[in-house]
């Protein structure tokens, strides 16, 4: 077994940061498709009983087990000394825009997303409405970041927190957004780094 083994879904962003960042350290693993279609208490094992929430993505590392994208991201940086983990203050401006992910673009897009996708007839207006206007506060606060012509969150290299950020914005047509230009520039480097893939040819079924 390899010393890394992820168990995630193909369609979730919180899967996809982690792969992202396991792809561009150059980190080998095995992976485990999770079939959310199934009821947490059916789903295989070992991930039923490792994953403590029954969430993906689940990371074991050297069989440790790690849950929660973001939280997993931290290890990754910290363990590889790199996106973020270069010193304690990087890896602190990392852990700022993990935690604002979280409760900023990690929540507005990826139900946007879901309720175009995945929810039948779609959200309630007055729902949309309210995610329509926090995503756009959102992406306003980090085009407003990234005008100044920087290449990535933190500097010229990219980090963890670029992998956080772009976890759900690969699918812009699901969610039915558009990016403002230096968020599209931004997604544009992101997707030129060497071993970057598309959220769906990272784990093709």
């Amino acid at each position: 077994m390899a010393a890394f083994a992820l168990f995630g879904n193909r369609e979730s962003g919180h899967t996809y940061k982690v792969s992202l960042m396991l792809a561009l350290a150059g980190i080998s693993h095995d992976y485990t498709e999770i079939d959310l279609g199934l009821a947490r208490n059916a789903r295989a094992e070992p991930f039923r009983t490792l994953a403590k929430y029954g969430e993906v993505p689940l990371l074991l590392h050297d069989g440790q087990p790690y849950v929660q994208s973001n939280a997993i991201l931290l290890h990754l940086a910290e363990h590889c000394g790199t996106f973020g983990g270069e010193s304690p203050e990087r890896l602190a401006r990392v852990r700022e825009w993990l935690f604002w992910e979280a409760n900023r673009i990690g929540f507005s897009l990826p139900n946007l997303r879901y309720g175009r996708r995945f929810t039948p007839g779609g959200l309630a207006p007055a729902v949309e409405d309210m995610l329509r206007g926090r995503f756009d506060a959102d992406i306003a606060r980090l085009e407003e970041e990234l005008d100044d012509g920087r290449a990535f969150i933190l500097g010229e290299l990219p980090s963890a927190a670029d992998l956080s950020l772009c976890g759900y914005m690969f699918w812009p047509e699901q969610a039915g957004v558009t990016y403002p230009p230096a968020v599209a520039a931004w997604l544009e480097r992101i997707s030129a780094l060497p071993g970057w893939r598309h959220p769906y040819d990272m784990h093709p079924q």
